[in-house]
């Protein structure tokens, strides 16, 4: 499957495609980075951080449901869009209905399995759900997009 660009990409965007076509051209780097062993750790920490900044922003609001530790009531300037998902925990105001809890709970399984370099590859899919390939697989009718 050809991977699927946006038109116009920001600097960072292409920092970041430039990054992962260079990394995915290096024999084994793939295998590598999403080996458990370094892909684990990465989502462990990404976790470990969106609790801190959920606990604190939401004042303690947390709890798990949906496949995710939702942090509620976070101030809107805290997240992407409706919210987002750091690691296992997502962020967001009041927007916790059943599809978009599945939504991202997607995203956390993407995040166990690509750790930290979810961001880069995530940031290279680009700013448009409909061609993202990640928001694609998550669901773009859960999640708000459709």
């Amino acid at each position: 499957m050809q991977p699927v660009r946006p038109e116009h990409p920001n600097l960072p965007a292409r920092a970041m495609q430039r990054w992962a076509d260079a990394t995915v051209r290096v024999p084994g780097a793939r295998r590598v980075l999403l080996h458990p062993v370094i892909a684990r750790p990465g989502y462990w920490f990404a976790t470990g951080a969106g609790l801190l900044w959920g606990t604190v922003l939401s004042l303690g609001r947390i709890r798990s449901e949906g496949g995710v530790i939702v942090a509620r009531n976070c101030p809107r300037w805290a997240f992407g869009r409706g919210g987002t998902t750091i690691g296992a925990v997502y962020l967001t105001h009041n927007n916790i209905s059943s599809n978009v809890l599945e939504h991202e709970a997607v995203h956390r399984a993407q995040w166990k399995k690509y750790g930290m370099t979810f961001i880069p590859l995530y940031i290279a899919a680009g700013a448009v759900a409909s061609t993202n390939r990640f928001e694609v697989e998550a669901g773009l009718t859960k999640g708000g997009y459709a």
